[in-house]
């Protein structure tokens, strides 16, 4: 039983060490000595204002027009970045990784060296894919799911440019954010058919 254990702590601490030594290397492919790039730069910064700006535009549309079913898309939407931004959080918290600039200060070269907060997952990247989810399951068109898409793949791939995340916190982040809107999408669906469901009965 001790051999069976020390191997699996052997094999196991061996593949940690591999794919840190992946992710570092695919890392250092991307990320310039000087990554100071006015389009990637504006990815980045887009992740924030953009997944708080759709959701609310959409609400503020539907409210305007008495739109309800827009109304429903708008809270899929908005809780499922809401809800990608609190997991995102729990998962930095619990997993306290560095950012690879701490990490490997002669490897990795950032734009910002003072962003706070732990590296695993990306923030920005998780609220991003929860947008572009949210509205691919909400609106169901491909010139909306299409340019969400390459959107959310844009701010992945600047915080990685930007010398900010590791690859696996830009997937781990894409993941969140996904499976996130996902949820809050059936969520929303399931809570606004059993008030529709009551209102009938009366």
């Amino acid at each position: 039983m001790k051999k069976c254990i020390a191997l699996f702590v052997f094999l196991f601490g061996n593949y940690l060490v591999h794919a840190q030594n992946m992710d570092i290397n695919i890392l250092k492919n991307i990320n310039p000595q000087n990554p100071n790039n006015i389009i990637w730069r504006g990815a980045t910064g887009s992740a924030y204002p953009v997944s708080i700006g759709v959701p609310a535009g959409i609400w503020l549309v539907a409210t305007i027009e008495g739109n309800s079913t827009l109304q429903q898309k708008a809270y899929a939407v908005g809780s499922g970045v809401i809800l990608s931004a609190g997991v995102a959080e729990l998962l930095k918290l619990s997993v306290n990784r560095a950012r690879p600039y701490t990490t490997y200060p002669q490897l990795i070269h950032p734009f910002d060296a003072t962003e706070s907060g732990y590296s695993l997952p990306s923030g920005h990247v998780s609220l991003a894919f929860a947008n572009a989810t949210g509205l691919a399951l909400s609106f169901k068109k491909w010139y909306i799911t299409v340019p969400a898409f390459t959107w959310a793949t844009a701010v992945g791939y600047s915080r990685l440019y930007l010398g900010e995340h590791y690859p696996s916190d830009v997937v781990i982040g894409a993941a969140v954010g996904s499976g996130s809107a996902w949820l809050s999408h059936w969520l929303t669906e399931k809570y606004f058919q059993k008030r529709k469901n009551i209102r009938s009965k009366r």
